[in-house]
Formats: structure tokens, sequence, C-alpha cells
């Protein structure tokens, strides 16, 4: 059964000090969250080890199901990267992006990032860590290079089976992409999904916790379900009132209305 996760990117100015990353993750794991996906934890660039992170995960029972790291340290420093994941015992890592030095609209551009990062991606799965790519909403673009494909087609197309894609529910349908057809078009490469509403606001589209917006969630979670999903990654950009509310409002429904825990 598939479960449900916090991206703590939501929660990323909470996380800039040690001692705030470990109540974060203590009022994380109240709200009810099993796993947790890491990203843009200042506090790993400071005052935090990754030993003393993965104690403090398995003693509040918490998983650390992804991270978020840059491919300038995957591919320079592969190693560290790899033990950073052993130390927090996951075995997914996804960049959040095509990197700089690519162009992000041109389908080519991704065709060449395949072949440039295969050494990185073959040490990383050699050490059990899988490797995926986040989307945003420019992924989904046929037309800026006069190309008929879009550069996530490419990713789809040619990345193979282990090129994991970590689908953006909220980017894709943003990017006038319906996420059901997606799934069935990426099946068992969407370990990880992250999730956040749609809703208006005074007339402007905005994020909202999941339920509280406008996006078909029933049809969404049912075809991810069947094309592999095994965590549905709670991650809201920007919280329009307390983030603690907003992640706890997320994490109620995808319990109640879906099953989700």
């Amino acid at each position: 059964m598939p479960g449900q996760a916090l991206q703590l990117y939501t929660l990323r100015e909470f996380t800039k000090t040690a001692d705030a990353v470990r109540e974060t993750l203590a009022r994380v794991r109240e709200i009810g969250f099993r796993a947790v996906q890491l990203s843009a934890v200042a506090a790993l660039d400071n005052d935090l080890t990754p030993e003393e992170l993965g104690t403090w995960l398995r003693e509040l029972d918490l998983q650390c199901i992804a991270t978020h790291r840059p491919w300038a340290s995957l591919l320079n420093d592969t190693e560290r990267e790899i033990a950073l994941h052993k130390a927090i015992g996951c075995d997914y890592v996804a960049i959040g992006g095509i990197p700089d030095g690519y162009d992000k609209l041109n389908p080519a551009d991704y065709q060449r990032f395949l072949r440039e990062s295969l050494a990185v991606r073959t040490k990383l799965a050699d050490a059990g860590i899988r490797f995926g790519h986040h989307n945003h909403a420019f992924e989904f673009d046929r037309g800026a290079v006069g190309a008929d494909v879009s550069p996530w087609d490419v990713l789809i197309n040619e990345g193979g089976e282990d090129y994991y894609l970590e689908l953006d529910v909220y980017w894709a349908w943003h990017g006038g992409v319906d996420p059901v057809q997606l799934f069935s078009r990426m099946n068992g490469r969407v370990p990880v999904v992250h999730i956040k509403d749609k809703a208006v606001i005074e007339g402007n589209p905005v994020m909202a916790p999941i339920g509280e917006g406008n996006l078909p969630w029933g049809s969404i979670i049912q075809a991810g379900n069947a094309a592999g999903v095994e965590w549905w990654c709670v991650e809201q950009d920007e919280c329009h009132r307390d983030a603690f509310a907003s992640v706890e409002s997320s994490y109620r429904y995808l319990k109640e209305a879906h099953g989700l825990l």
C-alpha cells in the first residue's frame, strides 16, 4: 500500500539549524507522517551531520524516502553523497531540474544530460541508490525550440527504466498536461510523486493543501497507484497560512479521503 510523506522543502524555514531540524522532525511525526524527503535542509551545510540526522530519524521512526541534492555535488563528490544517503538510510536521490549548463527548454540538451550523467548514475546504482528527475512546468513545453517533443517526453522515452521520474503533479497540471495520462507512460518509474493542490483566491491561482483546491485527486491517486507509486509526497512550495497547519491539512485529507497513511 502506498504511503504519504512530507517534502521538508515545505518547512525549509524551520530546518536552518540542528536544533530546529530536531524540533521540526518531531512535529512532523506528531502530525502523523511516517516518512520525509530531505530538501533545502540548510543545517546539513552548517551544524548537523548526516550521522546525527540519521539517528534522529530512527529515534522518531521516520523513514527518509528521498532527497534532493545538487547535481554539482553528485557529479564532483559522488562518494560523499553516497555516504550521506547511507547515513540517513535513503535509497533515492533526485535532482530538482536539469542542471545549469543545459538549456532547460531544449529536448536535445536533455538527451545530452542523459548521456553525460550516466557514469554518476551508474555509481549511485551500484551503491543501491536510485536516481530521479523532478519537473516543473517548463519541461512540458513542446514549442520553445520548434521541437515536436517536450523535454519531459525525452526523459520518458529515452531515459530507460532506471531513470526515475519524480513527477510533480501540480506543475504538470500547470503545464497543461493530465497527470493521469502521464502515469500511464511512466509505469514503474514513479516511486515518489510530489503533490500540492491548486486553488483560486481572489481570482488568482495559488498552491494549496491537498483537498482544498481543484485537482481531481481520486483519479490522480488511482492512476499513480496503478503505475507503482510508493510514496505520495506533500510539497507545498508556498503556504498562505501557517506551514505546519497546511501540511497537517494535507495529511488529514489524504488519510481520511484516500486511506494513505
